[in-house]
């Protein structure tokens, strides 16, 4: 097939999701919104550093140092209330319908050069699916560079699997046991990453397709799309975030790409929020999802574990 990348910006937000669940690929250039909660980040990014340039503080820290740096910063970024804030302003200027429209809260990515980390807390995503992590189909992806974003150090699609099977290791992904253990313990792993990350096998993800944007841009794609951290080898960290959306009428009418390989258990709809409201999902749509997953996990991964570990 081939890689359709779109820049159109005007889209009605339905007929963008109908794209994206077709394998489009939206990259939007900047705008204030999204500017506005990028150099949040920054700032956020900048202050944890305490004075160091954050894309080259790796370069005079000793690798524990700065997974301690991370530790704190990224659980702080993710679950600030002026995060939420900023992320519902840029959906509003995107034409979403906030009253429907769910957002799981932005993660903050601090990739330094892979050599010097790549697991845990700087983990290099092989390639997957976010379906493989227990997302339902009508997930949204959406992606912001923040600073040092390049091609040999950002993201990267592997669009030959795009509504084909590819090998993966899915079935060992379970999000209640995540929720458990995996989520909890990121800060531990330094040189190496024992958790069930789910991954395409490796060599079977055919090609790669590189979509650089400018700081404050944004990528859109479906959670279907298969797609992998780009191994930083450069001098410099990259600093992005990204978040995932779901629109509550395309859970209810299971709306999305077909699932082609996806074999994980449980589910992450219990970790979204309404973007007007930052209200959880209604009992009766979550119901609709995640019967199978472990009876001994964790439903709603509870962020105040971070603070005993």
């Amino acid at each position: 097939m081939s890689f359709v990348v779109s820049t159109e910006a005007g889209l009605p937000d339905h007929l963008r999701r109908r794209q994206l669940y077709a394998g489009t690929v939206f990259c939007l250039p900047p705008r204030d919104s999204i500017t506005a909660l990028a150099e949040f980040a920054l700032e956020m990014v900048s202050q944890a550093f305490d004075g160091r340039d954050p894309l080259t503080a790796h370069q005079d820290m000793g690798v524990e140092e700065y997974v301690g740096v991370l530790a704190a910063l990224k659980p702080a970024f993710t679950h600030h209330r002026r995060c939420k804030e900023l992320l519902r302003e840029i959906l509003l200027d995107l034409g979403a319908d906030t009253s429907k429209t769910y957002f799981d809260v932005p993660k903050l990515r601090v990739v330094p050069t892979a050599s010097y980390l790549s697991s845990g807390l700087g983990y290099n995503y092989a390639a997957h699916r976010d379906t493989w992590y227990a997302s339902p189909d009508c997930q949204n992806n959406w992606w912001v560079p923040v600073a040092g974003n390049a091609a040999n150090k950002g993201m990267q699609f592997h669009p030959d699997f795009w509504g084909r099977p590819v090998d993966n290791s899915s079935s060992g992904f379970d999000a209640y046991e995540w929720n458990r253990t995996s989520r909890r313990d990121a800060a531990k792993y330094v040189t190496h990453d024992p958790r069930p990350h789910p991954k395409a096998a490796p060599g079977a993800e055919g090609s790669a397709v590189r979509v650089v944007g400018d700081p404050g841009s944004i990528l859109s794609f479906s959670g279907a799309q298969l797609h992998s951290t780009v191994p930083n080898e450069t001098d410099t960290a990259r600093i992005s975030f990204d978040f995932r959306t779901l629109h509550i009428d395309d859970l209810l009418s299971d709306a999305g790409p077909v699932n082609v390989d996806s074999r994980s258990t449980g589910t992450s709809v219990r970790d979204y929020l309404r973007a007007d409201t930052f209200e959880p999902l209604p009992d009766e749509v979550i119901a609709r999802y995640g019967a199978d997953g472990s009876a001994d996990g964790v439903l709603v991964f509870d962020p105040k574990v971070l603070e005993t570990n």
